[in-house]
């Protein structure tokens, strides 16, 4: 027999009653009914019930057992009597009679228990992260994180996609986020950094002349950290593909997408096919670039219905350019008491408030009511309520002004409108995928008014060279798309800029001459002049789709050894101060902070 186990925890079924079998576990839970001992015996497998009476030589030591210390039992499988089946468990027809026992390793009184899913401080979790570890939901949401990682695998390479290894000590890139520096002892005051993502090198891989590549890669940001974003690290799905279109990278990521959801969302509806949205509209109807479409209410531009209307506050908004008022239906929210709620709401998050208009029935056919409805009359609040679809029983809210200020509050206040007014929480059983398409090239700073890229630099203007050199800047559309499901945005892609003179262009127009570019990206930019093929790609988060697959609230709950909010490895004590030695090698000096 093995040296440890002949079977592991989750494998006895009444087809073993009689056998004599070998387990090896940690002690999950001690329970003693009359003298007689059970011991619920876990691995990473499952979890058996063994037991043992006084009648066995074992008993004197399965006396002294406590939780989480990690034995070898030999003992004989027997059936459950019937009334004590556990249909929970695999192994919940049988239990093991023990009659022999080893003690491999005990273990000291627990800083958190690992029995139960009690709610302990996460910095007490993260310091303990391994035995955080062995908690059910945890243990399962990182074993789903792996079968993930090897669905995605298999779907990319079933498309013809081989997976390649980039490198992870680089050079400094001056876009994006902070990059994380890693000196150099054989250069001394010279750095690598740690890549932000495999950007430029999936680029010269296409250059190479591979046609098809993908890789599961590490990426490194300097950034704070988010429920939605782990600091320092995380994953990817990083893709590219040669001689692709737009449309191209839609066609292989939304059968992988939908493949995993459907394997691995428990039964929950998936998209059958993604919609595209134009990002403008998307900031019009949904208040954001990455709308959770489980909520079907769309806002809309009730400007004409406002102005030079007795409504004061918004006519004289709408004399300026650039602003208007948006309306955001509410189906089923027409009650006064409502209305007050999500004007408070508005509040909350600093606006003076939302003004609204709700529609009830008097007797004698529809009526609005609010303090809205008072002011602009009844010709045109049944016209704002013919536009939006609404009937008795609904209402409207408004915010105006430049879009820009109100429209983080409106995609929120729509969010909560659509919660606040569901019977139920059925429309959460769903994973709703789109795709949003045509972002701007370029944003003007509201401050400074200087250009500067909206998205991607290295992404194809649509239009080309041609629409850089004749349209306005901020008229000018990339070919830059996400990836959004239920709210969370999954990845960035773009159809590649390969051609040298268009990516000169167009940081020439955020004010970068040819000197900064050949300075910053001349690796890519020299290789794209030995006949780059045009070429296109995307990489969604591992991390953000697990956390959507496992209905975790914080990334950190599918990341086996992630960090605090702080960006500190509270288990490894990371960062830590380098020694003396270590700074001389580097040729390095700390400069205290004042």
């Amino acid at each position: 027999m093995h040296a440890y186990r002949s079977k592991t925890c989750n494998q006895l079924t009444a087809a073993n009653v009689g056998e004599t079998v070998r387990l090896s576990g940690w002690v999950h839970r001690v329970r003693d009914h009359g003298g007689i001992l059970f011991i619920d015996l876990r691995d990473h497998y499952g979890i058996t019930q063994v037991l043992c009476d006084p009648d066995s030589a074992a008993f004197a030591t399965v006396e002294t057992l406590r939780s989480e210390w990690v034995i070898r039992v030999d003992g004989e499988v027997k059936a459950r009597d019937p009334e004590l089946v556990n249909p929970k468990l695999p192994t919940g027809e049988v239990e093991v009679f023990i009659r022999e026992i080893e003690i491999l390793n005990a273990a000291e009184e627990l800083p958190l228990p690992v029995f139960g899913e009690l709610d302990y401080p996460e910095e007490t979790r993260l310091k303990y992260r391994y035995l955080d570890l062995r908690r059910e939901h945890l243990h399962n949401n990182i074993m789903l994180r792996s079968n993930v990682i090897a669905s995605l695998r298999r779907q990319m390479t079933e498309q013809g996609f081989t997976e390649f290894q980039t490198p992870i000590l680089t050079a400094s890139s001056p876009e994006g986020a902070r990059d994380f520096l890693v000196p150099s002892r054989l250069h001394p005051g010279k750095f690598y950094a740690l890549p932000q993502a495999p950007q430029q090198f999936k680029q010269l891989i296409m250059v190479a002349g591979f046609d098809r590549y993908f890789q599961i890669a590490p990426c490194f940001r300097d950034e704070d950290p988010r429920a939605d974003r782990s600091p320092g690290e995380f994953y990817q799905l990083d893709m590219e593909m040669s001689f692709a279109t737009q449309e191209d990278v839609f066609q292989v990521i939304e059968p992988v997408m939908r493949g995993v959801f459907e394997e691995f969302g428990g039964g929950r509806k998936v998209t059958a096919e993604f919609p595209r949205i134009a990002y403008r509209d998307s900031m019009k109807w949904y208040g954001c670039d990455k709308p959770d479409l489980r909520n079907p209410i769309k806002m809309q531009d009730v400007s004409e219905h406002f102005a030079g209307s007795g409504f004061k506050i918004f006519a004289s908004l709408l004399e300026q350019e650039g602003n208007e008022v948006r309306a955001i239906p509410a189906v089923g929210g027409g009650s006064r008491k409502f209305c007050d709620r999500m004007n408070s709401f508005a509040q909350k998050e600093g606006l003076p408030g939302m003004g609204y208009i709700f529609w009830r029935d008097q007797g004698q056919g529809i009526e609005a009511a609010g303090p809205l409805a008072k002011n602009i009359g009844p010709e045109r609040t049944e016209a704002i309520r013919q536009q939006l679809g609404l009937g008795v029983g609904d209402a409207a809210f408004f915010l105006g002004g430049k879009p820009s200020a109100f429209q983080a509050v409106a995609a929120k206040a729509r969010d909560e409108i659509w919660a606040q007014t569901q019977p139920n929480d059925d429309w959460k059983n769903e994973f709703k995928f789109c795709w949003i398409v045509d972002f701007p090239m370029y944003e003007k700073d509201e401050e400074t008014g200087e250009l500067d890229f909206s998205h991607n630099p290295f992404s194809m203007p649509q239009g080309g060279l041609e629409a850089l050199e004749t349209l306005d800047p901020l008229d000018v559309l990339g070919y830059q798309y996400d990836i959004v499901c239920n709210g969370i945005e999954l990845s960035s892609g773009a159809v590649r800029n390969h051609r040298p003179e268009i990516m000169y262009k167009a940081f020439e127009i955020v004010g970068h001459d040819r000197d900064f570019v050949d300075a910053n990206f001349g690796g890519m930019l020299n290789a794209f002049k030995y006949g780059a093929p045009p070429h296109a790609g995307i990489a969604p988060g591992v991390d953000r789709m697990v956390m959507l697959l496992a209905d975790a609230e914080n990334i950190r709950e599918v990341i086996m050894f992630p960090m605090n909010q702080r960006a500190e490895d509270l288990m490894m004590q990371a960062p830590s101060a380098p020694t003396n030695e270590q700074l001389r090698d580097l040729g390095l000096r700390l400069i205290p902070q004042s």
